[in-house]
C-alpha cells in the first residue's frame, strides 16, 4: 500500500508539473499576441483553456485519492495539499492569460497605438516568477521560493506605474481611450499572474519547512 501511495505521489507531482507547463505556455502565447497583434495565437491561448480546465480536475480527483488511500505523514499530507493550492493557482494563471487574450482581440479591431509602457517587461517578470516558484517546487527549494516571493513588490510597483501613466495618457489622448484601457487590464492581469507565482512560492514553503508564511509573514531559519 505504501509503494502504491508513493506512486501516486509522484504520478501527483509529474500532472502538476504538465499543468505548470501549459499555463506557462498560455501567458507566453498571450504576450506573444500582444507583441505581434496576431490573434490566432489568442484563440489557441483560449483552446488551450479547456485542457488547463480538465488537469485541473485530474489532479484534484488523484489528491483526494491519496488522501483517502492512506493516513499520510506530515510531510506527505503538506505535499498534497500544497498541490491541491498550487493546482488551483495555475489554473488561474491559465485564466488572466485568456483574459490577456481577450485585450489583444480587442485592441485588433481598434485603431493601432503604440502605448507609452513597456508591458512585454513587466510579462517578462512575472513569467521569470512563476517560472522559478515551479523550478522551487520542482527542487524542494525554500530559498528560491522566497526569492519569488521577494519580486512581488517590483512587480506591483510596474502596475501602479503603468496605470498611472496610461490614466495620464488617456486625458491628453481622450480617441484613445480604449486602447489605454486595455493596456490598463493587461498589466493588472499580469500583477495577479505574479500573486498566483506569490501563492505557489508560498505552498512550496509551506510543504518544505511546515511554515505559513502568507500574509507578508516570512519566519527566519
Amino acid at each position: 500500500m505504501r509503494t502504491r501511495f508513493l506512486q501516486g505521489l509522484d504520478e501527483l507531482k509529474q500532472k502538476l508539473l504538465r499543468m505548470g507547463g501549459m499555463a506557462e505556455q498560455a501567458v507566453s502565447r498571450a504576450m506573444d499576441a500582444y507583441r505581434t497583434g496576431d490573434t490566432a495565437v489568442c484563440t489557441r491561448v483560449t483552446e488551450g483553456e479547456y485542457a488547463i480546465n480538465s488537469l485541473e480536475r485530474e489532479i484534484d480527483e488523484l489528491a483526494l485519492d491519496l488522501l483517502a488511500m492512506q493516513q499520510p505523514m506530515a510531510v506527505d499530507l503538506r505535499f498534497i495539499i500544497a498541490v491541491v493550492k498550487i493546482n488551483a493557482d495555475l489554473e488561474r494563471v491559465g485564466d488572466q492569460a485568456v483574459n490577456i487574450s481577450e485585450r489583444v482581440v480587442d485592441l485588433s479591431r481598434l485603431p493601432a497605438v503604440e502605448l507609452p509602457v513597456d508591458i512585454p517587461r513587466m510579462a517578462d517578470l512575472a513569467s521569470e516568477m512563476v517560472r522559478n516558484a515551479l523550478t522551487s517546487f520542482i527542487q524542494g527549494d525554500a530559498a528560491m521560493a522566497r526569492r519569488v516571493l521577494n519580486r512581488d513588490n517590483e512587480l506591483d510597483t510596474m502596475n501602479r506605474d503603468i496605470s498611472h501613466t496610461l490614466m495620464n495618457w488617456m486625458s491628453e489622448n481622450p480617441s484613445m481611450v480604449q486602447q489605454a484601457m486595455d493596456g490598463i487590464i493587461i498589466s493588472r492581469n499580469l500583477e495577479r499572474i505574479g500573486d498566483h507565482a506569490t501563492n505557489i512560492a508560498e505552498d512550496v514553503i509551506f510543504w518544505v519547512r511546515g511554515a505559513d508564511v502568507r500574509h507578508g509573514h516570512v519566519p527566519q531559519g
